[in-house]
This record gives structure tokens, sequence and C-alpha cells, in this order.
């Protein structure tokens, strides 16, 4: 099995998810001990989801996270529970937060990504054919 594949009772798969996401009014919040704390909270989530971060970067305005993730869990509802759980627990922990509306935005950015591009994944369709 090539590297970097997931093998489960039925299937072999790489769902790599590349999500972006921002505060509301993309506001510089994310500094400190917030973004010290926001860290821990995506990472506690993501491993409750059963995903594995390959990577997560907190700047002051946005946040990049590039997940593994199993077929069953569709990228909706994994930054769903994500942004939910850590605006939920922020907002406790930091009060100032309460000044504003919500945390996030409902927006947000997803991209998947593998080991293999599309035109790989094409020439070896192609390539069936003749099999």
């Amino acid at each position: 099995m090539p590297r970097g594949y997931q093998r489960g009772q039925t299937a072999v798969h790489l769902m790599n998810y590349h999500f972006a996401w921002c505060p509301k009014y993309r506001r510089k919040i994310l500094v400190g001990k917030l973004a010290e704390r926001l860290d821990t909270l995506i990472r506690e989530k993501a491993s409750q989801l059963g995903c594995k971060i390959l990577n997560l970067s907190i700047a002051p305005d946005h946040v990049h996270m590039f997940v593994q993730a199993y077929p069953l869990l569709s990228p909706n509802r994994i930054i769903a529970q994500i942004k939910g759980y850590s605006s939920r627990l922020l907002r406790k922990e930091f009060p100032e937060l309460l000044k504003m509306p919500t945390l996030w935005t409902r927006s947000y950015f997803v991209s998947t990504a593998g080991n293999v591009s599309a035109w790989t994944i094409a020439h070896y369709i192609e390539a069936q054919k003749g099999t």
C-alpha cells in the first residue's frame, strides 16, 4: 500500500483537506494566549473526530489547517465541529470575545489534496480502458 494511505475495514483511502477560515470581520484577535488556546482546542476536537492534523497555522486574522480524515466524515462536518467547539470554549474563557456577535464567520475555504495529481488519475483511468 502506498505511503500515506489509511486502511479501514472496507476501504483504503487518503482524504486530505486544506481548510482556511477567519474571525468575524477578519479581526486580528488570534494572538498570544488566545492563539495558543485555539491551537489546543483545534487539536483536541480533530482528535475526537478521528482526524489527524498534518499542519496547523494560526495567523492574527485567519487559520489554516491541513487535516487527514476518514471518508465517512464530510468536510463541512469537520469544519462545523471545529469552529463550533472552539468558539464555544474560547468565548467562555475569554470574555472580551463576547463583544463580537460571533467568533467565526459562517464561511470557510476547503480544498482536497492527495499524493497524485488530477492528470495522473485521468491517465490511469484512460489506461484501464485497454485492459
